[in-house]
């Protein structure tokens, strides 16, 4: 056993039956001095001699490890990788601006995968086994956690990081990025600030999400402001922001909690807006109706190939709702409802961009169609500027709406 192995050993033995040291009420503070001075005295017991800098290396990762995540702490605070994969002791991928590589990290055997698992999951009063192999979760600053365990994980145990910066990203470094232009910039900032209903669709890990935080920057600061998460990840800087999170069944089954439930009781808590992470199921019917009765100003996600692809997965998630609506019914709350419509992609050098912005058109002969204005790598985003589309004034912005309008071409 190496030195460093038998002075942890130690130390968990001088911590067993001091539960308080893992409190979550505790400040992280106290605890980091209380195990700093804890290891220092059982090295001296021991008659370990060390350099200072070695001392201090092992002590941080002692840190690490007992109040941590181990040796996935180092790749929790570079701030560059955006994704961590698990996928064995041997086996640890990281995502780094885009690209995903194997990285350096080696964990002791599945156990330590495991004890990795209960202390992202145990504070928040989650469950994992055999009998419900696979759950999602967040770390303390919002990074969102997926596990899934065997036998459905034929690999063994695997663990999915999804990480977010301390500071949510701008709308101008994302311009910087070159994520979108300043005018597409320009254009969506003011379609929050008139709180046009705002629906951002794309793919897997193409920066939905980060968006969605980027545009939240601009509702003002008056505004109450609901927010309904799976996991809670949306990190809004307005100081009147109720966060709420979904919960999963128990162990027997009860207790479950849905988005569609979540919205249901945010519509009672007098909101000026309502901001979905993401629309996956039967709460998409809920939503329309809610921006149809007056609850303007919505901002949410859904994953989905194109604007268009979009709307058809609206049109199918309220239809699963089993209210017995009719689709025609359940289409034109869309054409109501939808305003702006953002599509981001992913490149092969793993750039995130906006390719496709899209603005809901509604005549006064009562005729909806999704109408694009900006879309890169094609003719009409080089030769055609936003206040050249019927609906946008000459400064670029969305003018009023005259009508909702059913029929929008399918």
């Amino acid at each position: 056993m190496n030195l460093y192995a038998a002075i942890k050993d130690k130390v968990r033995d001088r911590l067993t039956g001091m539960e308080p040291i893992f409190d979550p009420r505790i400040n992280l503070e106290d605890k980091r001095r209380f195990l700093l001075r804890l290891a220092r005295e059982v090295a001296w017991e021991e008659g370990y001699v060390l350099r200072p800098p070695d001392m201090q290396n092992m002590l941080e990762k002692l840190l690490d490890d007992i109040l941590g995540l181990g040796p996935l702490e180092s790749l929790i605070r570079d701030e560059e990788i955006t994704e961590i994969m698990v996928n064995g002791p041997n086996r640890v991928y990281v995502e780094r601006n885009g690209v995903i590589r194997p990285s350096d990290v080696v964990l002791d055997g599945e156990e330590e995968i495991y004890r990795i698992i209960d202390r992202i999951i145990g504070p928040l009063g989650l469950h994992v086994d055999e009998a419900s192999p696979y759950v999602d979760a967040r770390l303390p600053d919002g990074s969102r956690v997926n596990v899934i365990l065997p036998p459905l994980s034929l690999l063994g145990p695997v663990l999915t990081i999804r990480k977010f910066r301390r500071t949510p990203f701008t709308l101008e470094e994302l311009v910087a990025q070159g994520a979108l232009s300043e005018r597409e910039a320009d254009f969506l900032a003011t379609s929050v600030r008139e709180k046009k209903n705002v629906i951002i669709s794309g793919g897997a890990g193409s920066g939905k999400t980060t968006l969605l935080n980027a545009l939240s920057a601009f509702i003002h600061h008056r505004e109450r402001v609901i927010t309904l998460e799976d996991a809670a990840e949306l990190r809004l800087q307005q100081p009147h922001v109720i966060p709420l999170e979904t919960r999963p069944p128990n162990l027997e089954g009860k207790g479950e909690v849905t988005l569609r439930d979540l919205l249901r009781n945010a519509l009672r808590m007098r909101p000026d807006r309502i901001i979905i992470g993401e629309v996956r199921g039967p709460e998409a019917l809920d939503l329309l109706q809610a921006l149809n009765t007056g609850h303007r100003g919505s901002i949410t996600t859904v994953h989905a190939n194109s604007p268009r692809d979009a709307l058809s997965r609206l049109e199918t998630m309220a239809l699963t709702a089993g209210v017995g609506l009719p689709a025609e019914t359940v289409r034109r709350q869309i054409e109501q409802a939808v305003d702006v419509m953002v599509h981001m992609e992913r490149d092969r050098e793993g750039r995130r961009t906006v390719r496709q912005i899209s603005v809901m058109e509604r005549t006064e002969s009562g005729t909806a169609f999704l109408q694009t204005i900006a879309e890169k790598g094609a003719a009409l985003y080089e030769q055609v500027t936003l206040r050249s589309i019927p609906g946008i004034d000459d400064n670029g912005h969305p003018k009023e709406v005259k009508a909702a309008a059913p029929g929008m071409p399918r």
